[in-house]
């Protein structure tokens, strides 16, 4: 089972990534870095939440494990 500080600290890593990309991506499509860094900020903090539950749930499943 993974510890909670793991799963914390792959989903800050994943969201950082996550947003730098969002925040291009906003950027190119409005024009505006402010605009596009708040469409990222509020994609990666929900993000964040979403992915942190999604790896706690599966945390708990067994199915497709290998224990050697």
């Amino acid at each position: 089972m993974e510890t909670r500080r793991r799963t914390l600290v792959k989903a800050v890593l994943w969201q950082v990534l996550g947003l730098l990309s969002m925040a291009l991506v906003g950027f190119y499509l409005t024009g505006s870095a402010a605009m596009g860094s708040m469409i990222a900020l509020v994609n990666t903090s929900i993000g964040f939440a979403v992915y942190v539950l999604y790896e706690r749930v599966w945390a708990r499943i067994s199915w497709g494990r290998e224990h050697g």
